[in-house]
């Protein structure tokens, strides 16, 4: 997406304008352009220069951005409020004039103020004084008024031509009756010179101009603080790196920095550039990025990330990414660009926009027209049509959408939760689907040691030693469990002679001189007596998920060892923080029924789709959307197409590879908490929104008619001052509801509570989905068993199951090592040859094909 700062817009009807005329222009794919940052983002092949000659046709001014590099404070000093100071000047100086023209006009006769005795009785000199001070303000003002007629020009009326028309006219109209005083003056007529008097509009043309300027700069102080979060985040780069060069020390700028520099960072340093630990050890705190608070051990070959403090120790690194590359900044360019999209419900608002300022201005004539008509008094028709031109405010139906939006990505932004655009963060408050990926996000992905079942009177350390030393050799996944626990116990393991591993079986060994056997039942079972007892556990590890794993010297059995890919922490809170908020959660899995079950009974799922290879995964998640809108919750790599299809991809523990493609959310951290939180937060953003758009149409809808007349028989009717004043406050309204996002932690349960129209009627899931409900699962497929030798463990299963579903003709694999067999099917003719040399080459052995 190409960015484009825009100059020259003040409302709703700008923004239209320019997005009308951008899309015109050959090539441009998309256009959305922010009121909010006074910005534009152009999809497509247009070029810069076609692109900014349409805007500057339309009657604006735009240059691209990220001209040069620059530096994140430089980035940070252009998101600087810089509006609010010259609108505070400009009020400042209108207020003073203001209260000078009100005591002239309006003091001495509501408050009985004293005046200079040269004024007594010389309503000429009072009627110049206040056209003086009237010409004052308006050339303090004069912005509204270049703005205003220069959009009528180029036939894009804008809010500044409604606030200029409505100045303008009190303004021209009071001139024309102090012209009137003067020849009557001349002519001596002192009673219709006083009654001249009472029609002065000075006061009201002033008024107008000043409260807008109130108005203005309220709004332009709190749009401010709506970039607030992503100021905070560029304020988390360092300015300054230190690098080493020639073997010396050199401090430089952060941007500066080259790709494989080795720089160093002290404790207490924030780290300047994405990197790889070369050389030290420290912690470091990464909740800059991910918003966890407890520091992260790093040592030689780890990576740390710009932006987080180095708490501990002296560390020195290799520079990976830098630049724009770095994980804080594609965390601002992804927040930056959220903010330049536009939400699909902003839509409506665009269209109003689009047409709002011409109708006003039609509806203003036509009101004046029948007041003049009804009651022959200009000063007062004239009055009502310009409290419709000044009462009209498309700038909160503008501002209604992008200013929640940016304050919803920058509050996710500091907690790890990355919205990638505008749609996205709008999508997911409504997801009531969502279907989590097994490996990786509700577990662990990687085996661990769950279990340690000691037998004949040996004690888990005994059997955990034992087990250790005689696997220390071995690259199988569960061997590797077991040698980890014995490091993090900080277990000295013993050597071994004569190692041999027995595919599909386990292994063998002479540890101390002494056989040892370790691997499945069978194996170990010839070796050693196993007890009923024991038999039983191993039954019972196995139907909650996981692979006994036995040992045993020539004498005696050791024990068992159960290993298992492992539930994550905060897996069941996450899925029944879900469940209470009314959203069906699906877990996706290759793994077989059994395992599948197992792990979806500890984290509180029923609903499973078992034995799904990975390309399967779109096709369930397709089924899914029939039922509600869906989100898919994966790692952005291997689920890339499942996310892609559907309605929101959230990519979980991204770390930094920020810019997961296949995603619309991004979540920071690992933990499977962030979903909710981001559902919730979309929610509460969706809901700021609905509050904006509300107050924007009903501001409108309810102000105009006031303002035209249509209640005064009821008693009720709208001074054009008091009108400027309710514009003024209708945008600062919209701001400063959005800022309460500020406030709202998406990680809190207080306010959780299913959404309207989250139950659906699924019994397909109630049934549970199998791999047979997948496209190509059904028909005239043919089935073929492969029975095989040798696989031990789910991580067996997995092996075979992936390098026979890459066969061609090989639809799906059922794979069990219980069993033994891998249950094909088959869309074409496979050789078994063909099935022999897949299983074979992975280290196992085919017994026989039917």
């Amino acid at each position: 997406m190409k960015q484009f700062n825009v100059t020259g817009m003040s409302c709703a009807a700008c923004s239209a304008r320019v997005e009308k005329a951008v899309n015109a222009v050959k090539g441009v794919e998309s256009c959305s352009v922010s009121l909010l940052t006074n910005s534009m983002g152009v999809e497509g092949t247009a070029s810069d220069a076609d692109i900014i000659a349409a805007v500057e046709k339309a009657g604006y001014g735009a240059s691209p951005k990220g001209a040069k590099k620059q530096s994140m404070s430089e980035e940070e000093k252009a998101l600087e409020d810089t509006e609010t100071p010259k609108l505070r000047k400009r009020l400042i100086s209108s207020v003073v004039f203001l209260v000078i023209l009100m005591y002239f006009s309006m003091g001495h006769m509501m408050f009985g103020f004293p005046l200079p005795s040269f004024f007594d009785g010389n309503h000429v000199a009072m009627g110049l004084v206040q056209l003086l001070l009237t010409i004052i303000i308006i050339f303090i003002n004069r912005k509204f008024f270049i703005s205003g007629f220069k959009a009528i020009i180029n036939r894009a009326p804008n809010m500044d031509t409604l606030v200029a028309l409505g100045s303008s006219a009190a303004f021209v109209y009071s001139v024309i009756i102090l012209f009137l005083m003067t020849r009557s003056v001349m002519n001596g007529n002192s009673a219709e010179t006083t009654e001249y008097m009472d029609k002065f509009n000075f006061e009201s043309a002033a008024m107008i101009l000043t409260l807008i300027t109130v108005g203005k700069t309220l709004e332009a102080r709190s749009k401010g603080k709506t970039t607030d979060a992503l100021k905070s985040l560029m304020r988390l780069a360092p300015d300054s790196a230190v690098v080493i060069r020639n073997g010396n020390e050199v401090t430089i700028p952060s941007q500066d920095v080259q790709k494989d520099d080795i720089f160093v960072v002290r404790p207490g340093e924030k780290i300047p550039v994405d990197g790889v630990v070369t050389e030290g050890s420290s912690a470091v705190n990464e909740a800059a990025l991910t918003g966890e608070s407890i520091p992260v051990d790093k040592a030689p070959g780890d990576s740390v990330f710009s932006a987080t403090v180095n708490q501990s120790g002296f560390i020195k690194c290799r520079a990976v990414r830098v630049g724009e590359d770095t994980t804080l900044s594609q965390i601002i360019k992804t927040v930056s660009d959220a903010a330049a999209t536009k939400a699909p419900i902003a839509k409506t608002a665009d269209k109003v926009s689009g047409v709002f300022v011409p109708a006003v201005i039609l509806i203003a004539l036509v009101t004046a027209a029948v007041w003049f008509a009804v009651s022959r008094d200009v000063g007062y028709a004239l009055e009502r049509g310009i409290s419709v031109l000044v009462i009209s405010c498309p700038c909160a139906l503008g501002l209604a959408t992008p200013v929640a939006v940016m304050v919803g990505s920058g509050v996710g932004a500091k907690t790890g939760i990355l919205f990638k655009t505008a749609a996205s963060l709008e999508e997911t408050g409504r997801v009531r689907i969502v279907a989590l990926d097994k490996t990786g996000t509700v577990t662990n992905g990687t085996p661990e040691v769950t279990d340690i079942l000691p037998a004949n009177g040996k004690s888990e350390n005994e059997i955990l030693a034992f087990a250790g030393s005689l696997e220390a050799k071995s690259e199988h996944p569960l061997a590797k469990a077991i040698v980890s626990r014995c490091s993090q116990l900080g277990m000295s393991l013993n050597e071994t002679e004569d190692f041999t591993a027995l595919p599909g079986a386990g292994l063998t060994a002479k540890l101390g001189g002494m056989p040892a056997f370790g691997g499945n039942r069978k194996l170990v079972g010839e070796k050693a007596v196993i007890s009923s007892e024991m038999l039983a556990k191993a039954d019972e590890l196995s139907s909650n998920g996981k692979t006994p794993l036995f040992f045993a010297s020539e004498k005696e059995l050791y024990g068992i060892i159960g290993v298992a890919d492992t539930i994550k922490e905060d897996s069941a809170k996450a899925v029944a923080e879900l469940q209470n908020m009314g959203i069906r959660v699906v877990m996706l899995t290759g793994d077989n029924r059994r395992t599948a079950e197992a792990v979806g009974r500890q984290v509180g799922i029923t609903d499973i789709v078992s034995d799904v290879k990975p390309d399967g995964k779109e096709a369930v998640i397709s089924e899914l959307k029939k039922y509600g809108k869906t989100a898919m919750v994966g790692d952005g790599i291997n689920d890339a197409p499942a996310l892609t299809r559907a309605d929101t991809g959230i990519a979980i523990g991204a770390g930094a590879d920020v810019a997961v493609d296949a995603a619309d959310v991004v979540l920071m951290k690992n933990d499977l908490c962030d979903v909710p939180a981001a559902i919730r937060l979309s929610r509460m953003t969706l809901r700021n929104i609905h509050e904006n758009l509300f107050w924007a149409f009903i501001y409108n809808t309810i102000g105009i008619p006031l303002a035209a007349g249509v209640f005064i028989p009821l008693g009720l009717t709208l001074n054009p001052m008091f009108g400027a004043a309710a514009m003024s406050l209708s945008s600062f309204c919209v701001c400063m509801n959005a800022l309460r996002l500020n406030l709202f932690k998406p990680h809190s349960t207080k306010h959780d509570k299913p959404a309207k129209g989250s139950f659906h009627s699924l019994p397909e899931l109630n049934k549970g989905i199998s791999a047979d409900d997948t496209p190509g699962a059904k028909g005239n497929a043919k089935l073929m068993t492969v029975h095989i030798e040798g696989m031990m463990c789910p991580h067996c299963e997995n092996t075979v199951k992936t390098a026979l579903e890459k066969l061609e003709g090989v639809e799906k694999a059922e794979v069990s090592h219980e069993k033994g067999t891998a249950v094909l099917t088959l869309g074409a003719p496979v050789s078994k040859d063909n099935i022999t040399k897949a299983v074979t080459d992975e280290g196992y052995t085919v017994t026989g094909i039917e």
